[in-house]
């Protein structure tokens, strides 16, 4: 299962430095993971170059050497279904084609995380609206169900574009517990769209250790170093992990949520005469796949007592992934000369449209957005030194789901 960490991680650097490039000052939200799920579900209508180009974005091409994603599972699936057995379920064998992208390995890392515990709620939906008239392949529209649970709605964005554009929104709305409001703006699809893929996340959970709320005060965070802005800042006391980088002065801290199945990870540079930003980069010109491993490791973090401060903050990004996908090196899928969706459709002239991302995250006392649960308390033997913690400029954050190590959410807080 380890196995899909390691390219989920590579694609969220990747894209993290390409959002990032205009972003000084900018908060920054997205969530790899619930991305690459979306890629690998388009991934299984995409063949040939169409296809190479979304596993070299994904990084599992030069993974598949190396993991085993991919090579466990490398019957290719049959181009057409023999006459009569549309009502057979394909089996997974089937689904998996041929090339570096293992669905199994992303199947069974969606099937964890709807299983966390009561007190998380994760809910991550896929989507793909298609122009009607396009006739679809009954494996294509199977597999999605089966490996991503995705829903493929035929609409008219030829004929009835704004009436689209509100059952795509209501659909999202519904499905983010009406977090996620509008996230196509009017005019934000137009009469030519052909395919449409939608991926929101919504992500609630407890921390293992609420913040008591009378314990949060209003103090300055410092923007930039001119700037600052008043904040409710959280505070506790406890026994958290925490570590030091030298290369890059930062501390970095775990936060775990309840169970500890998942935590967020903190990267907070230092406190440094010559500006926060600076140590903001200095953090993300060395944040390599290797380097992130490293700084979390166990070698790295130790159990210590902290008094921790840490503003309450939402967040909320939306991103239209094309240009940026393009950039990555997925070209051929939004140009109609090269397109190979034919695993998914009959049609030579289907294109991607759009590939939008909206994710949502808050944090305060109770955790990330509000849920009821108690845990046990459990008197830790206190330790003589005290480390502060005073997240109070920006700083960079993870979301990883432990048991698999995968990057659920990245993000950077400039401005609470």
């Amino acid at each position: 299962m380890g196995s899909v960490s390691r390219p989920v991680t590579e694609f969220c650097l990747d894209l993290y430095h390409k959002l990032n490039r205009n972003a000084e000052g900018t908060n920054i939200i997205f969530s790899p993971m619930s991305i690459s799920v979306a890629l690998a579900l388009v991934h299984l209508g995409a063949k040939n170059n169409t296809a190479a180009q979304i596993e070299k974005v994904l990084h599992v091409r030069k993974a598949a050497g190396r993991t085993s994603l991919g090579s466990d599972l490398e019957s290719a699936a049959p181009e057409m279904e023999p006459e009569g057995s549309q009502e057979r379920q394909p089996s997974l064998s089937q689904c998996n084609k041929d090339g570096d992208l293992n669905h199994k390995v992303f199947q069974a890392l969606l099937l964890q995380l709807q299983n966390l515990d009561e007190r998380y709620v994760l809910t991550l939906a896929n989507n793909l609206f298609i122009q009607q008239g396009f006739e679809l392949q009954q494996q294509f529209l199977m597999c999605t169900k089966e490996l991503y649970g995705a829903m493929l709605q035929t609409v008219d964005f030829h004929g009835a574009v704004e009436a689209t554009r509100i059952k795509i929104n209501t659909w999202i709305e519904s499905e983010t517990q009406g977090k996620i409001k509008e996230l196509f703006a009017p005019g934000m699809i137009d009469t030519h769209a052909l395919l449409v893929l939608v991926n929101v996340i919504y992500f609630k959970a407890s921390w293992e250790h609420k913040f008591e709320e009378q314990k949060t005060v209003q103090r300055d965070f410092k923007l930039n170093q001119n700037e600052k802005k008043p904040v409710q800042m959280m505070y506790q006391k406890g026994v958290f992990k925490l570590g030091y980088i030298e290369e890059v002065d930062a501390q970095v801290l775990e936060l775990p949520y309840a169970q500890k199945s998942l935590s967020m990870i903190i990267l907070l540079p230092g406190d440094m005469a010559h500006g926060f930003t600076s140590g903001l980069e200095q953090i993300e010109s060395t944040m390599t796949y290797e380097n992130l491993m490293l700084w979390t490791s166990s070698e790295h973090i130790f159990e210590t007592t902290v008094e921790l401060y840490l503003p309450r903050f939402k967040l909320e990004g939306t991103f239209n992934l094309n240009e940026v996908l393009q950039e990555m090196g997925m070209t051929d899928i939004f140009s109609e000369s090269k397109a190979d969706l034919s695993a998914m459709s009959f049609a030579k002239s289907l294109v991607l449209s759009n590939v939008v991302h909206k994710t949502y995250v808050e944090v305060n006392e109770e955790g990330t957005v509000a849920a009821a649960g108690t845990g046990a308390v459990i008197v830790r033997r206190s330790l003589p030194l005290t480390e502060v913690f005073m997240a109070d400029h920006p700083f960079l954050f993870f979301v990883r789901h432990n048991p698999t190590n995968t990057i659920l959410f990245f993000g950077k807080l400039c401005s609470p």
